[in-house]
């Protein structure tokens, strides 16, 4: 990974603004909240402490039924027509109670002076005149009667009241029988002072006519459980305590809702931010869906704070909408006479002030930590895009130094006075000792030669001397061994100072004009006369092959090539010497099969007594490549060595004329 892209990571850190920025307006919106629902929990103990004068009003438990048992008359905003259909009921939710093919549904309801009733049975093989819905009344102590709806086919239907004297024809009471696939509904309204208190639902279902059947009733004892339904006087008082984006519930000591005023607010769509909204929602406690602070659709209000607050426990609760962010906060509080605890107090209001505090400070985050990170993005890019390239020129002056061999020249940002500039002046500095270093080697050569000379003089003298003694035949071993010795130092000698008298042919070398092809073709026909156990091909592939130059140090440049290629190639091997020409140069190939070129000496293979040779012959140091080299930089040019298949290649570009 370069340095822009490690930089431009490290710009991601500032995404630590929004997460800190989110954190903080979290915190602030718990706080505000907290302080909401003090605020909000105050009110509701002052309005239970108001609503205890009013304790009359409140419906007395009555320990006798249970509470499942119980009956709640929902308040209709319009009176429904009686047709078998609930479309127009304004609840949400009818109540379940088992039967004998499936659930039976039910819902009551009030509109001015009449009751509702809705029934839904599951009934598989209906029998008319047989099946029916009977509505279970009391009053206390308990006297029933029963209003029976059955009918003889689907429509209207006459409903007949049972009592303890008898059945008798029910003439106020409307009623409507719908059949729908796999069962019926029965939909009827009924006056008010038809009706006692305490009321029940019981479902008769038979299989065939004149048989008993089978009864599902919505009590379990012998009497219906008392209604519940809303209380005006009560409604009209809590109407005096709400204010807007408020909403408050009265429930009697078992939870059943008695009263309801207020509405919550509903919350303007365009305060929503969309984006800006899920992101923080990722940061925000969860919480319970806003619809769980609801009215309750069957009338009994049975939350935790609520149930709480029955015990005895003021408490409070919120609730948020995962989808639009709106929360609601709510607290209970209990309603107290005496010492007993007739009911409860739940009051509700939204968030919306405090939400659109939140989201004006988190658009106002997003867009500064947007412009923030972008900013600073960009400046870290621009810093990261002017150091690599101060690095590269760096890397690429040193890379040139090497390849050049000018290793005393100056390297960029030498004069900074950062890190980079201690960099390349440690690099011109080691550059510096390795061109005195480069110097040293290749002046070793002739220093060795000149001076090693006079002692290889009296060496080989004094043999010559000995050899005219009367020596004995282990002697003349000795001696002849010791001048065996002597001409090969004398032959290493030569090849060291041959480098020098190359440098000094090139430098006052008289160039000529001439054909290079007719050189090369001539010295391809010595090759293979002097070494005949070699094959070799001439090829040329160039219309115009005339150069400048000194044609005897081209042939011994050639003569160091085509040696270096016999001695790795095997008995019969082809050397391939090619003459290939471009629009201003001429290249001299020399091919042979051999093993390949190591990697790690490519860069150093013309280097001064550098050998690939080992312990095949010591008499080679390395200097026939570099004489190749000194003749091919002499007249212009360039040398360089590539593996190729099965073999290697060394090439010489030399300019035409």
């Amino acid at each position: 990974m370069n340095l822009r892209r490690q930089l431009l990571l490290v710009s991601l850190l500032t995404l630590m603004l929004p997460w800190a920025g989110c954190e903080f307006i979290r915190e602030t919106e718990i706080a505000l909240r907290a302080g909401q629902q003090q605020m909000l929990a105050g009110t509701a103990r002052a309005v239970a402490s108001s609503l205890a004068q009013f304790g009359e009003e409140f419906p007395l438990r009555d320990p006798a039924f249970p509470v499942d048992d119980q009956v709640y008359i929902h308040a209709l905003a319009t009176g429904p027509q009686v047709d078998g259909y609930v479309d127009d009921w304004s609840i949400d939710t009818l109540v379940s109670m088992r039967g004998k093919d499936g659930p039976v549904r039910f819902a009551f309801g009030i509109h001015e002076q009449a009751i509702y009733l809705f029934v839904e049975v599951i009934d598989r093989d209906v029998v008319y005149g047989e099946d029916r819905v009977m509505l279970a009344s009391s009053n206390p102590p308990y006297l029933v009667e029963a209003l029976s709806f059955a009918a003889e086919a689907p429509g209207q239907i006459l409903s007949t009241r049972q009592t303890a004297y008898g059945f008798a024809p029910e003439p106020l009471v409307t009623a409507f029988w719908q059949d729908f696939p796999g069962g019926y509904r029965v939909e009827a309204r009924i006056p008010v002072g038809q009706l006692g208190t305490h009321l029940g639902i019981t479902v008769v279902n038979t299989d065939t006519t004149g048989a008993e059947g089978t009864r599902s009733s919505s009590f379990v004892g012998r009497y219906p459980g008392p209604s519940r339904r809303t209380v005006v006087e009560l409604e009209r008082v809590a109407a005096t305590h709400v204010q807007s984006d408020m909403r408050l519930l009265i429930t009697d000591a078992d939870g059943w809702r008695i009263a309801r005023a207020g509405q919550l607010g509903a919350r303007n769509d365009s305060d929503s931010f969309g984006l800006v909204q899920r992101l923080y929602d990722l940061l925000l406690e969860k919480g319970d869906e806003a619809t769980l602070a609801e009215a309750d659709p069957f009338g009994r209000e049975r939350r935790p704070y609520v149930t709480a607050a029955l015990q005895g426990n003021e408490t409070g609760a919120w609730f948020r909408n995962v989808e639009t962010g709106r929360a609601v906060v709510a607290v209970a509080a209990p309603v107290v006479t005496g010492d007993a605890i007739i009911g409860a107090v739940v009051l509700q209001q939204g968030t919306d002030a405090i939400l659109s505090l939140r989201n004006e400070g988190l658009s106002r985050l997003i867009y500064v930590t947007l412009v923030t990170t972008i900013v600073v993005a960009g400046v870290l890019l621009g810093y990261a895009t002017w150091l690599s390239r101060r690095i590269r020129a760096l890397s690429q002056a040193a890379e040139h130094a090497l390849e050049s061999e000018n290793l005393a020249g100056s390297l960029p940002s030498e004069l900074a006075n950062d890190e980079i500039g201690d960099l390349s002046r440690s690099f011109s500095w080691v550059l510096q000792q390795l061109g005195e270093y480069n110097e040293y080697l290749r002046s070793l050569a002739s220093k060795l030669s000149h001076e090693l000379r006079t002692p290889l003089a009296i060496i080989t003298s004094s043999l010559e001397n000995l050899e005219h003694e009367q020596l004995n035949d282990a002697s003349l071993g000795y001696t002849g061994r010791a001048r065996e010795g002597a001409d090969r130092l004398r032959s290493i000698l030569n090849a060291m100072s041959e480098a020098n008298r190359v440098e000094e042919l090139v430098k006052n070398a008289e160039p000529e004009r001439f054909d290079l092809r007719a050189v090369l073709e001539a010295a391809a026909s010595a090759y293979r006369d002097v070494y005949k156990d070699r094959q070799f091909d001439f090829v040329v592939d160039a219309d115009d092959t005339r150069t400048t130059g000194s044609p005897e140090l081209l042939i011994q440049m050639l003569d160091k090539l085509v040696d270096n290629a016999v001695d790795f190639s095997s008995q019969d091997d082809t050397i391939v010497i090619e003459l290939t020409g471009t629009e201003g140069t001429l290249t001299v190939s020399v091919t042979n099969p051999g093993p390949p070129l190591p990697e790690r000496m490519r860069s150093q293979l013309f280097d001064s007594m550098v050998s690939m040779r080992g312990g095949k012959d010591s008499r080679h140091l390395g200097l026939g490549l570099y004489v190749a080299k000194l003749i091919a930089e002499g007249h212009g040019g360039s040398i360089s060595a590539r593996n190729v298949k099965d073999g290697v290649c060394f090439s010489v570009s030399i300019p035409r004329i």
